[in-house]
């Protein structure tokens, strides 16, 4: 019998950590195994998820692909890394991907076609989670007054719309959508996403709205979509570049951060941060003096969750670091220096 595997994607910060969580706490007896990938060399979601405080957070279960866009690099990480959970002897009931928010989901798909998987797994499904209050502001919306007057003014440059045209590629691929957050977002706003979710389809898909990821297991895990038999009719906007896309568009790099005496100060630098140089994405990990837990900072822009998960552990590096992810020419140092210290680390990107 092949063992189900679920994608879950979805754009910077709309949820996906928060899903798998929520996944592995109601497991219902389910061995699932997580391969996780993401942003540079610091693994923030694996930190997470391992904090879940279930048996089902082991971490012999959970798999970490940083430094390197799952979606680019297929053969020389994603493939030995299935290979390896399928030779277990205990191999698992379920496997669940999360992708890192800028990669594309078909590529993976379309590894699931290889003859090393293909006879021992099927893609059950492709969940894409959204940030509700992101689409509602607009940040996935393209300007078209605004690309014409670009385009007027040097017709050479690119001009394409990269943050529109991931979060479409990733809608496209999906067999349900999971519309997150909606208590942040009024009845008639949420409406409008859902509008707007429409109107990017080009095939039915089922939308679910939620909050922090809340949704019956049974939902989630057992679609049987059997996706990587359809992968070539779900359209993307990258179909012509062989399986790679461009990340240059984008940039990622870390940001040491010493002891924060006061947490709602820095929230005030990080949405200072987002609003003046536009930064996507700005999660980490960071030590409150006099306090046995670790603060966890989550933020989508300007828009900020922190939260304290467990205890630090002892003999535990409590250096605090922040991940931050935008759009490429970020000005780092004035970030860095915002945000913490005088020259931030730089971080190789990974889609």
């Amino acid at each position: 019998m092949k063992i189900p595997v679920t994608v879950i994607t979805g754009f910077l910060g709309a949820g996906k950590t928060t899903l798998v969580r929520h996944l592995l706490r109601n497991a219902q007896g389910r061995r699932l195994a997580l391969i996780i990938n993401e942003f540079g060399d610091i693994g923030i979601d694996k930190e997470l998820i391992k904090g879940c405080g279930t048996e089902a957070c082991r971490e012999e279960d959970m798999i970490e692909l940083a430094n390197g866009c799952i979606c680019c690099t297929v053969a020389d990480d994603f493939l030995p890394t299935m290979e390896k959970l399928l030779d277990r002897a205990d191999p698992p009931d379920h496997i669940v991907i999360e992708t890192s928010g800028l990669a594309l989901p078909k590529p993976l798909l379309k590894a699931f076609q290889w003859p090393a998987v293909r006879t021992r797994t099927t893609v059950d499904g492709v969940i894409a989670v959204i940030d509700a209050p992101a689409v509602a502001g607009g940040r996935f919306a393209q300007d078209p007054e605004a690309l014409a007057a670009a385009r007027r003014a040097d017709p050479s440059l690119d001009h394409d719309a990269p943050l529109e045209e991931v979060f479409e590629d990733q809608l496209r691929c999906a067999d349900m959508i999971l519309l997150n957050k909606r208590d942040l977002v009024s009845a008639d706003a949420l409406a409008e996403v859902e509008a707007d979710l429409g109107r990017r389809l080009d095939r039915p898909v089922k939308v679910v709205s939620t909050v922090q990821g809340a949704v019956d297991i049974r939902v989630l895990l057992g679609i049987g979509a059997e996706a990587e038999a359809t992968v070539d009719a779900r359209r993307s906007h990258h179909d012509n570049e062989d399986g790679l896309h461009d990340h240059n568009d984008f940039e990622s790099f870390t940001v040491a951060v010493g002891d924060v005496g006061d947490p709602g100060a820095l929230e005030s630098r990080i949405q200072d941060v987002a609003r003046m140089h536009d930064v996507l994405r700005i999660k980490g990990f960071v030590h409150v003096p006099g306090k046995p837990m670790r603060h966890v900072i989550q933020a989508v822009g300007p828009r900020v969750d922190r939260y304290y998960d467990r205890p630090w552990q002892a003999g535990e590096d409590r250096s605090g670091v922040l991940v931050v992810i935008g759009l490429t020419g970020l000005d780092r140092p004035a970030i860095a220096a915002a945000l913490g210290e005088a020259q931030g680390r730089q971080g190789r990107l990974a889609g």
